[in-house]
């Protein structure tokens, strides 16, 4: 990691983070992070560390290629239908095609939350307590079996629903976009070259692909 020194260390003392090591340490990788960082500020990653598995997996399938505040109104409806939460495996599986397509799913995101439930049930979709023990590939492999559900949805599951602080989701669009703002480059790197520039990021993948999410255009 380059020496923290000079205008780099008083532009780190200025973010407060609620990841100060992960802050300190991707400010120092040159001077196109420090600038970033001191212009988003803190991170202020929005976790929600009491999710089960199949409700991340549920809501991350909702988000996908989709606007967030359009898919929380598909979820809102969703949890309408049981009580203002989002319906167990056992109530998913008993929706028919035409509720939940009302609810403004796709025909094929209800083939993968139905796929879903039936994971949860059968147990390859696993319990948090469970999660939280796997690795992160091992959680990738297993999930990436149930159909629609890719490497990106379940890294989702890995920072949002895991805190892992070690994920960088290279197939994701923004994140690809803001390193290209960030480096003022003509086109964005592809998840290959991202996948390898994001090894100087490491440990702290999950911060800088939040970061990367919020490079100013």
């Amino acid at each position: 990691m380059p020496k923290v020194g000079g205008k780099l260390q008083t532009a780190v003392k200025k973010v407060v983070s609620k990841y100060p090591a992960a802050t300190h340490f991707l400010s120092a990788i040159d001077a196109d992070w420090t600038k970033l960082i001191e212009t988003i500020g803190a991170c202020s990653l929005d976790l929600r560390l009491e999710r089960e598995p199949y409700e991340a997996l549920v809501r991350a399938v909702a988000h996908q290629q989709l606007h967030g505040k359009a898919a929380e109104a598909i979820l809102g409806r969703l949890k309408v239908l049981s009580g203002g939460l989002i319906p167990t495996p056992q109530q998913m599986l008993a929706l028919d095609f035409d509720t939940l397509r009302s609810c403004g799913f796709s025909g094929s995101k209800i083939a993968t939350i139905k796929g879903i439930a039936e994971g949860a049930l059968a147990g390859l979709v696993p319990p948090l307590a469970e999660a939280e023990n796997m690795s992160d590939e091992e959680l990738i492999t297993r999930l990436v079996s149930l159909r629609g559900i890719g490497r990106w949805t379940v890294e989702m599951l890995l920072i949002f629903t895991l805190a892992r602080q070690d994920i960088l989701p290279v197939d994701d669009f923004a994140v690809r976009e803001g390193y290209r703002r960030l480096k003022t480059l003509d086109k964005a790197p592809t998840p290959k070259a991202l996948k390898l520039l994001g090894e100087a990021w490491s440990p702290y993948r999950t911060i800088a692909a939040w970061y990367l999410w919020r490079v100013p255009k």
